[in-house]
């Protein structure tokens, strides 16, 4: 039988690929449903994609769960993906553990986030940080600036402490206070439910990431996408501002 990564290369992978999983009202609006409905669908997405980037290979993916902007919502759409996240951890973190999966949060972790979720995300953490056949983000409670800011305000606290030479500040140095320094920048960043923009994520780490972006809302999204999203950065040429050799 042919197998389903057909026309894909398993040995130029791409090392991390991240998701803006968008779409999940609009799915449940089209079908007469809540919106917390359509996030709620949104999870089988989430692990059919997850199975499909082990399959790959992946060593990192990374997925936008929640914004700094998401907190406008309406206060019981806020409140349904606070407990949704909780429970989901709960369901879900043997499971991921059992697959060697390391589970890490980026994000701001004080403020609003409650502390049941904070002690949750954290017992994943530790349960899974030995875990190395892939890494599995969840940017949460995160935006692309607000990361940026957070690095300048260490790199200011810094220089101001005498501990680092402003003079020596470069991408660098400024990459280094990053929620996760160690997370390499992303080959490809996929976009679903025909929106054409990133919306505040990884900016700094999206550089000279691939885009490509689908009409295929979140919940009905499963590995074949993820699959055809990288055949089709297979198909592109990455010059990283220089001239093909």
């Amino acid at each position: 039988m042919p197998s389903v990564v057909d026309g894909i290369d398993l040995r130029r992978v791409p090392g991390h690929v991240a998701i803006v999983m968008d779409g999940n009202g609009r799915w449940a609006e089209r079908r007469g449903l809540k919106r917390t409905d359509g996030h709620a669908a949104g999870e089988e997405a989430l692990f059919d994609t997850v199975e499909g980037a082990l399959e790959l290979g992946l060593s990192w993916l990374t997925v936008f769960a929640f914004s700094t902007e998401n907190w406008r919502r309406p206060l019981d759409e806020v409140r349904f993906l606070m407990r949704f996240n909780e429970s989901l951890l709960l369901r879900r973190r043997d499971e991921m553990h059992q697959r060697q999966v390391r589970v890490r949060f980026l994000g701001r972790r004080g403020g609003r986030v409650p502390g049941r979720l904070r002690r949750r995300i954290e017992e994943t953490e530790e349960l899974t940080r030995r875990n190395r056949r892939m890494t599995l983000s969840f940017a949460f409670n995160y935006g692309g600036r607000a990361e940026i800011v957070d690095a300048v305000r260490a790199l200011a606290a810094e220089a101001a402490d005498g501990k680092l030479d402003p003079e020596r500040i470069d991408d660098k140095v400024l990459a280094r206070r990053l929620y996760a320094p160690d997370m390499p920048d992303p080959d490809l960043v996929i976009r679903t439910s025909g929106e054409y923009r990133l919306s505040n994520f990884l900016l700094w780490e999206s550089a000279y990431s691939e885009l490509v972006f689908t009409d295929v809302l979140w919940p009905d999204f499963r590995r074949d996408d993820l699959f055809d999203a990288v055949r089709r950065y297979q198909g592109r040429r990455r010059r990283f501002g220089g001239l093909d050799a």
